[in-house]
């Protein structure tokens, strides 16, 4: 996802960042170490999100948007730049110097697998920690707004909790995972950004088994 005034872009990108990640499963990308270092970071995950609901932005401006100091935000854009995250946009730079970036091109992202073994254990964890940290907010916001809507306050749909209880074998469970992943693709692929109704949803799928 990011950077300015307008930082350079890496000269040297890492082993890592030239190949973005290893295949995973259904299409996904696998993180690499670079990329698990580069969002192991509150604040590079931050300018992660900001630069995703944005799609594109110069670093002076996601440094507004968080009130971070610019070079400290250009510092956090080269890292995830150089992790393979970011890239420059010139489809929206105003000329050639002027600098535009926007989220890497990876529709998903798998943190590890039997198959790919995470390389970075440390850096998996504390990224862990961050979108657990991100789940908790992400439900209190809910939580604290069910009551306008279940009691007519607010008329508008600006969140959901939705929990259903079903018995699947592992092979149609993942089926249903690749089903909603194609779903969400398909829709995206077919969203106008030019929408004056366009808004940058969160979305937090939670399912676990009988057995843990």
């Amino acid at each position: 996802m990011a950077k300015s005034p307008d930082a350079a872009a890496p000269a040297n990108p890492t082993p890592d960042a030239a190949t973005p990640g290893r295949g995973g499963t259904h299409g996904t990308t696998v993180m690499t170490s670079a990329m698990l270092k580069a969002v192991a970071n509150p604040l590079r995950r931050r300018i992660i999100n900001e630069l995703i609901r944005r799609q594109h932005a110069r670093a002076v401006d996601l440094a507004a948007d968080l009130d971070v100091a610019a070079n400290t935000l250009s510092f956090h854009l080269r890292v995830l730049a150089e992790a393979g995250l970011v890239e420059e946009d010139p489809e929206h730079a105003r000329d050639r110097r002027d600098r535009v970036w926007k989220p890497a091109e990876l529709h998903s992202l798998e943190l590890g697998s039997p198959e790919h073994p995470i390389e970075d254990v440390a850096a998996g964890a504390a990224f862990v920690r961050l979108i657990m940290d991100e789940h908790a907010d992400l439900m209190r916001r809910v939580v604290a707004w069910t009551p306008e809507y279940t009691q007519g306050r607010d008329q508008v749909m600006r969140g959901t909790f939705q929990q259903r209880n079903t018995r699947l074998t592992r092979a149609e469970f993942e089926h249903a995972l690749e089903r909603m992943g194609e779903v969400f693709r398909e829709v995206e692929e077919a969203h106008d950004p030019e929408d004056p109704d366009s808004l940058f949803w969160n979305i937090d799928i939670v399912a676990a088994d009988e057995t843990i």
